[in-house]
């Protein structure tokens, strides 16, 4: 009897140890969920820019959608605040987006500034909000009715060239890149962002006729052996400066790319992946393994819109690539939902997007995701929310630490006692009560939750109940308790950048 009661107990404990391995192989406790929100064009919001559109049904509507994404399990937002040399924001120097209200320099109205109100509808939900901005594109179109006369393409003409359907800022040009530079300070001095975020687009992908700046080369490059170089030293330039200068007015804010998921193949350099596609080196003149191992930015966020074992451009090589060459910095993988449903290669197959995030999440230089777009994941394409709010992201994620910025934790909230530790049972609302750290460095609270004879092991993001963005605050409602249940709570406190105190004096409760 005493080795059936052995075998069994052995038997359990195994399968709790798996259980719980399980749980930590696919629930991180740290991990960047974000989610981009197109603005050009209108892809995800405002579905409606139209002159005279109310702000207040545009404001629901960014409600609403962080609302799903917040069920969804999103813990950041890429907001695109500058779709081409316009604003959605209030305190630049460039003029309103047409894609906000239908006329280009035309201001909201009734007033209200979109990134102000984003950023606090984000904070309130625990998410961050990166400030994400296109750097040289200025136009969507060649049609001059759709821009303003007092558009910075028309008072100073010749710092833009045309190529396709677009106009862009000349890159080789100081001036432009001290006008870019002063653009984005803007935000991050008025704004509470949390990130400067780039995507993709720096010179033009190419075209069939080759770009028009010679004259700029001429002028500016001729210490470089050729135009290729010059260019990819003009956007370097540009990204080194913005590094310096983002962490001089707040040493808080990230600072993060996501160029094309291919930086140079291999058979172009023998420090490039196995892929035969586009190169963002040659193709747009991105030197993005560069930024990141000179540590200009913060994260780096390839786009691997690309299935497994793909010929020109394999998910799984790319993303070893990417997390090879991370230089100690962040790697969040950019996935392509919109892709989710296309009867072509790998997307047959509708598990290719979950089985993507299982296989980022098997490599420790791997820190999170980021989606295109969000009405893609909202709309549920090929079942792929469900599988991140039901599965992947079913329990919360603190974002990932970045202790170059700072590593240093705050002080830990205190006085969380059972005498202040009030229940009520009419409907079923626990209220936690605690002391505010004497600590600037507060940002906010992680609220965990134990059942009876659970190890209060704060890793295990399971029992995470809450993260919450306020350090002002000195309660929060638990809601979510059962009767008849036995819970141990304690609370910790994080800086902005996400370090983590140690954890307050647990109480228990009876319910």
């Amino acid at each position: 009897m005493m080795i059936k009661r052995f075998t069994l107990f052995v038997s359990l404990l195994i399968l709790a140890t798996a259980t719980y391995a399980q749980e930590s192989k696919f629930a991180p406790k740290r991990e960047f969920r974000g989610v981009w929100i197109a603005t050009v064009q209108n892809i995800d919001w405002p579905t409606k820019a139209a002159v005279g559109v109310n702000p207040a049904a545009q404001q629901q509507e960014l409600i609403q959608i962080l609302d799903e994404h917040q069920k969804t399990g999103i813990n950041a937002i890429m907001l695109q605040v500058r779709p081409s040399t316009d604003a959605f924001y209030a305190k630049g120097r460039e003029q309103w987006s047409r894609f906000l209200t239908g006329k280009q320099g035309l201001a909201p109205e009734p007033f209200y500034d979109p990134l102000e109100f984003a950023i606090q509808e984000a904070h309130k939900r625990g998410m961050e909000l990166h400030a994400w901005i296109n750097p040289y594109r200025a136009t969507t179109s060649l049609v001059d009715s759709l821009t303003s006369p007092d558009h910075i393409t028309r008072k100073t003409p010749e710092w833009f060239f045309s190529y396709g359907d677009k106009k862009y800022f000349n890159p080789g040009i100081p001036e432009v890149r001290s006008y870019i530079v002063d653009v984005i300070l803007d935000i991050v001095r008025n704004y509470d962002i949390d990130g400067i975020h780039f995507d993709d687009y720096f010179y033009p992908y190419p075209g069939k006729d080759p770009l028009p700046d010679s004259t700029a080369y001429m002028q500016y490059g001729q210490s470089f052996a050729n135009i290729e170089d010059w260019r990819r030293n003009n956007v370097d330039v540009l990204i080194e400066s913005l590094g310096e200068n983002i962490r001089s007015e707040k040493r808080h804010v990230k600072f993060g790319i996501s160029p094309f998921g291919i930086w140079r193949n291999l058979a172009q350099d023998s420090l490039g992946s196995e892929s035969n596609g586009l190169s963002g080196y040659s193709a747009l003149y991105a030197d993005a393994r560069k930024w990141v191992q000179e540590g200009w930015i913060d994260y780096v966020n390839p786009q691997l819109y690309f299935p497994f074992h793909y010929a020109a451009a394999p998910y799984e090589k790319l993303l070893d690539w990417w997390a090879a060459n991370s230089f100690g910095k962040h790697v969040y993988i950019g996935q392509g939902v919109y892709r989710a449903m296309e009867d072509r290669e790998g997307w047959r197959n509708r598990q290719q997007l979950p089985n993507q995030v299982r296989y980022l999440r098997e490599n420790p230089n791997v820190q999170g995701s980021v989606y295109f777009s969000s009405k893609s994941l909202t709309n549920n394409l090929a079942g792929f929310r469900d599988s991140l709010q039901h599965n992947f992201y079913k329990y919360p994620a603190l974002h990932p630490q970045m202790q170059w910025l700072d590593d240093t934790a705050p002080a830990a909230p205190s006085e969380l006692k059972e005498k202040k530790f009030l229940i009520f049972k009419s409907n079923k609302k626990a209220k936690l009560r605690w002391e505010r750290p004497q600590d600037e460095q507060v940002y906010g609270y992680v609220i965990y939750r134990f059942e009876e004879g659970e190890p209060l092991n704060l890793e295990n993001p399971k029992h995470i109940v809450k993260v919450i963005f306020d350090h002002t605050l000195e309660s929060y409602d638990d809601e979510s308790i059962r009767k008849g249940k036995k819970y141990q709570y304690v609370v910790t406190a994080i800086d902005r950048l996400k370090n983590e105190s140690a954890p307050s004096n647990a109480i228990k409760a009876k319910f």
